[in-house]
């Protein structure tokens, strides 16, 4: 009996164990087999006690109680509505009192944040659905304040439609045109730099619609070709390539001139406002507030480092100074993004004392507090509870590696809400009685709770028990943080993934992977953490094949307050480059690190910071791989580029010394260049020019190349192609 139990407890613990040696692979990764699940489309409902969200088939619009977070209703569903049959649905607007629902269907993507759909209005009370529009997709369609109307954009120009009137639809502008003028949508730079997609608003009394018109007719265009490809296939290029044409103002040339613009919706008189802007002047947001006779314009200068909120009125046209904010480098993009107008005082957040912080004002401009204080930064206004003066912010967590939810009342007094360490997220009920709490860490997957506003949790919505179950089969990496001083006495935060059967008596190669720009942060303790914001899973397969992985925010990153990031100002790729020339000199330390053996990688900015770091004659990388990466800031555009740099007419030192393309006959160690054809945003032409200076001084190199990509390189098998010749690359160089 003693023999048949052991045989039994090691063929149990044999099946254990393979059960446990499962390994992640890359075509996991690309199949999305261990992917965090999280909730689509959730909106807090007027009343305050509700909210609404998108079924995972996209044939609904649940309701749910803010009390228990049970499902109460089905506000919207395709089987059940009346006159047109949809299959499912994108994505949904509610009318302001919440009685009809814009549907979202046949999305087809511009650029990062534009598209074209095709909308239908539904009724709520009727079930009946019906078209918005007959003549052609729509964009970023808007509904009046009271509801009676939906204005939206089509080909640069915006039309207006009256549902009182049998859905009349009439055209508000009418010189609209293609790489020549847009009027209520943004420009290719404006979209992508200031982080938005409609540029037009209605007045609280629904009598006025105000918009931003862009002339980019003086704006030199950017051309790429299209060639037939896969997945999809472009078969009208089959045997002569096809070209893209747009606008793309590049450092120190010429961005579209903007104007700002109000539309009488009864008399149809269009009023130019007299704005007092700069001539080369950006207008990154306009705004109506709760006086219909208000209308906020948010302008900055070329500089970017003075922000004016200016009144104007929609009749009158004439404008008034407001609000100012100024900074020594450059005003950061919450103070226009996180903006809050509510009827009788403006929230604003402002780097002023040197951490982003919340400021209350009255309607009229006037500083009333300071609302927040500290040496920590606020990352997002969440509400206010204006009886009880209490503001509900998210903020940093007594680290820059997380984030909590927060509380503070009239005298200052700051309550912690959300209960987990990690990086938490929240959206507040209209009446800030309840919040809806989204919550993960590096070990932990998403994780959705229901809060109470004074913290405690009602019940939870969403945990990923299935993921933590499947994970549970898998050999992960272990995670750690760590931080350690550079040679210059500068402390940086970083996370390292070691393989899950790590002996400290070996001696590992370690990959680097970092994005290293402006504001930004990889070392979080969140669950989206590792070079695909995957919990690290492709940095598993490559701790399963020997690697240690590691990230490090060096300086010129977010979290530190504006010293540590903006420090790197008219100097750009310096100092980030240094901090990881830096970081491979301490991982070299470690015992169990070969140090002659260190890569670097990074897409974007952290493809032209591995270029950075491998050219600055240290030779501190063996290997590394620079994927869509900017080779040189001329070839970037106006607004990203010269907020840090300045122009090139400027500051033609610093562009010679940050950018790469000047550094390759400093390079040291094998290179992996990849780029994709159809970059609109870091043109292929950085990836021509850099390989032809790499030719030119004699450097060996290997280039990956995808046909009609954009920047995010993605579509058919392409993901797993990229991620499987990053990974041989190191394999054969490290």
């Amino acid at each position: 009996m003693k023999k048949l139990f052991t045989l039994l407890l090691l063929l149990a613990c044999t099946a254990f164990s393979s059960v446990q040696a499962q390994k992640v692979t890359l075509q996991n990764i690309a199949q999305g087999t261990y992917r965090a699940k999280s909730i689509s489309g959730l909106r807090p409902m007027l009343d305050g006690e509700h909210y609404t969200q998108i079924s995972a088939d996209h044939k609904r619009i649940v309701k749910y109680s803010f009390k228990t977070g049970q499902e109460v209703g089905t506000i919207f569903d395709v089987d059940k509505a009346r006159d047109i049959k949809l299959e499912s649905f994108d994505n949904y607007i509610m009318s302001p009192n919440e009685q009809l629902i814009l549907i979202q269907t046949q999305t087809k993507q511009i650029y990062r944040r534009s598209f074209t759909a095709v909308y239908y209005i539904y009724n709520v009370k009727n079930n009946r659905m019906e078209v918005l529009s007959n003549n052609g997709p729509q964009q970023v369609p808007l509904f009046s304040p009271d509801g009676n109307q939906i204005a939206f954009v089509r080909n640069n120009n915006i039309y207006l439609v009256k549902l009182l009137f049998g859905n009349s639809e009439s055209q508000v502008t009418k010189d609209g045109e293609y790489n020549q003028i847009l009027n209520g949508i943004p420009d290719w730079v404006y979209e992508e730099e200031f982080a938005f997609n409609r540029a037009f608003d209605f007045s609280a009394d629904s009598k006025m619609i105000a918009y931003i018109r862009f002339d980019e007719s003086k704006v030199k265009e950017f051309k790429f070709p299209w060639y037939q490809g896969m997945m999809p296939a472009k078969h009208q290029y089959e045997l002569y390539p096809g070209e893209y044409s747009y606008k793309y103002p590049k450092a120190g040339e010429d961005n579209s001139n903007v104007t700002v613009h109000t539309y009488d919706i009864k008399s149809h008189v269009t009023r130019t406002m007299d704005l007092p802007l700069d001539k080369d002047g950006y207008i990154p947001r306009i705004k109506f507030t709760s006086d219909p006779e208000k209308l906020a314009i948010m302008t900055l200068n070329r500089h970017q480092n003075r922000f004016d909120i200016y009144f104007a009125n929609p009749r009158s046209a004439l404008c008034k100074l407001a609000i100012r904010d100024e900074a020594e480098q450059y005003i950061k993009e919450q103070a226009y993004s996180n903006i809050e107008f509510l009827p009788n005082h403006i929230v604003l957040m402002s780097e002023r004392d040197g951490y982003n912080h919340l400021y209350l004002y009255t309607i009229a401009g006037n500083l009333i507090r300071q609302v927040t204080h500290g040496k920590h930064e606020v990352t997002d206004f969440l509400g206010w509870d204006q009886r009880k003066d209490e503001f509900y912010y998210r903020g940093y967590d007594q680290s820059p590696l997380r984030t909590a939810i927060f509380k503070v009342n009239r005298k200052g007094e700051v309550t912690k809400l959300s209960t987990r360490t990690g990086t938490n997220d929240a959206v507040f009920s209209p009446n800030q009685t309840y919040y809806i709490n989204t919550y993960s860490s590096m070990n932990t997957p998403t994780l959705i709770t229901l809060n109470n506003n004074k913290g405690r949790e009602l019940c939870t919505l969403m945990d990923n028990a299935a993921l933590k179950k499947k994970l549970q089969t898998v050999a992960m990496p272990q995670k750690e943080f760590f931080t350690f001083t550079t040679r210059e006495g500068v402390e940086l935060n970083g996370w390292m993934m070691k393989p899950a059967n790590f002996d400290a008596n070996r001696k590992y190669p370690v990959i680097l992977h970092q994005y290293s720009g402006p504001g930004s942060q990889q070392v979080l303790d969140q669950w989206g953490i590792g070079a695909f914001r995957d919990a690290g899973l492709f940095e598993a397969v490559m701790c399963d094949k020997g690697y240690i992985m590691a990230c490090v925010d060096g300086r010129g990153t977010g979290g530190r307050g504006a010293e540590f990031e903006k420090c790197t100002y008219l100097n750009i790729g310096i100092k980030e480059s240094k901090d990881q020339v830096e970081t491979a000199y301490y991982l070299g330390t470690l015992p169990f690190v070969d140090g002659s053996r260190i890569g670097i990688w990074g897409w974007s900015f952290g493809g032209y910071n591995t270029l950075m770091s491998m050219s600055d004659g240290t030779g501190a990388f063996k290997a590394g791989v620079a994927i869509a990466a900017p080779t040189n800031w001329k070839f970037y555009d106006t607004v990203y580029t010269e907020r840090f740099m300045r122009t090139p007419q400027e500051n033609g030192e610093g562009y010679e010394f940050g950018s790469p393309i000047y550094r390759a006959p400093n390079l040291k160690g094998e290179l992996l260049l990849i780029h994709g054809t159809a970059d609109d945003n870091v043109h292929y032409q950085n990836c021509a020019e850099y390989a032809e200076a790499l030719v030119q001084a004699g450097k060996q190199f290997d280039m990956q190349i995808y046909t009609n990509r954009n920047h995010s390189i993605y579509g058919g098998n392409t993901r797993l192609h990229l991620m499987t010749r990053v990974a041989n690359f190191f394999k054969q160089n490290l």
